[in-house]
């Protein structure tokens, strides 16, 4: 089958950072479904897995953790799901990835495909759609049915624009919340405000000053998408007493929690490959999890946040994605399809 992965750690930019290769294609077993793989996403922690190190693969790496596709295959244990089903899905960090032909994934982090989109538009979902519910209502405990409480309530969500941004903005809004996301370019305002965001602010800019203009003093949750150590300072000023804050961006620099202390305010991590990762007990959670963002897109509450395709999936086509990402000013998400 055909694949693209990788030996060694490179530079986008190097001729061997990423190659068309050719590998045996896998075989099902256990709860592992193999998936004919239709279309492909690009997110940040590909670019970080694939980043400049000493290490070198005597096996090629394949990355990619997004999918959209079709079941040809299913192990002896899987009960949900049978061939010829259209499935998309996240995949696991610790496992080969999904830039490849055909691709094995446990089918308890598997959901049904949205049936009023292409493989395209779904596979721009799965996991910026898994990390922004999970950071909502897993990490911050909003209750999504709870919409009249949620009326009362502001979230600032910083990134507004970016792949998760885009996703949480839309479930912020369904579950009743008032949101404020960041931008700060005509093109990520834009955009922000065409999946719902109530108030914009700008995010290079005092996040206490930018709200203030806008008659709002304090946020009871904020969703940090986007440089944690830059905003920390920040986000300790506007959270409300016993607000929370959840950020998927891990810290370079160590983060004093004493300025969180007065507050009471509680800090949480959000990481969506930690189901998958340490095979929690509810690991089934993400499956449940895709099957309810199906339903929304079949129901037309959400829409999918794909900003540009790129076709064939190919070595030159993926380089292209990492670039763009890579540049820190992609909008959406990026896409790849057919082999």
């Amino acid at each position: 089958m055909k694949a693209i992965g990788l030996h060694k750690y490179l530079p986008i930019e190097d001729e061997e950072s990423l190659l068309d290769i050719e590998m045996e294609k896998p075989v099902a077993a256990g709860k592992d479904l193999l998936v004919q793989v239709k279309a492909i996403s690009i997110n940040p922690v590909d670019t970080k897995v694939r980043s400049p190190k000493e290490k070198v693969e005597d096996e090629p790496k394949i990355l990619g953790w997004d999918a959209s596709g079709t079941v040809v295959e299913t192990g002896e244990n899987c009960t949900d799901f049978r061939p010829g089903d259209e499935v998309f899905y996240a995949g696991s960090i610790t496992r080969q990835g999904t830039y490849s032909e055909y691709h094995l994934v446990d089918e308890r982090i598997v959901g049904k495909k949205p049936k009023t989109i292409t493989h395209a538009e779904a596979a721009a979902l799965p996991l910026t759609a898994i990390t922004a519910y999970e950071g909502l209502f897993d990490r911050l405990k909003i209750d999504p049915a709870d919409k009249e409480r949620n009326k009362r309530n502001q979230i600032l969500i910083i990134g507004g624009a970016g792949g998760v941004g885009s996703i949480a903005i839309q479930l912020a809004k369904w579950a009743g919340l008032n949101v404020i996301a960041t931008a700060s370019r005509p093109e990520t305002i834009a955009w922000s405000e065409k999946y719902g965001a109530d108030h914009i602010i700008n995010h290079h800019k005092s996040l206490k000053e930018e709200l203030e203009k806008r008659q709002i003093t304090e946020v009871d949750y904020i969703f940090c998408l986007n440089n944690t150590d830059q905003h920390w300072i920040g986000m300790s000023e506007v959270i409300k007493p016993q607000g929370k804050i959840c950020s998927i961006v891990e810290n370079k620099e160590p983060l004093d929690l004493n300025v969180l202390k007065s507050k009471s305010v509680t800090f949480v991590w959000e990481f969506m490959f930690t189901r998958a990762m340490y095979q929690t007990d509810d690991m089934q959670e993400q499956q449940i999890l895709l099957n309810k963002i199906s339903g929304l897109i079949d129901d037309g509450v959400l829409k999918t946040t794909l900003n540009q395709t790129l076709s064939p999936i190919n070595a030159e086509n993926i380089k292209k994605a990492h670039q763009s990402l890579e540049s820190g000013k992609t909008i959406g998400k990026i896409v790849l399809d057919q082999f």
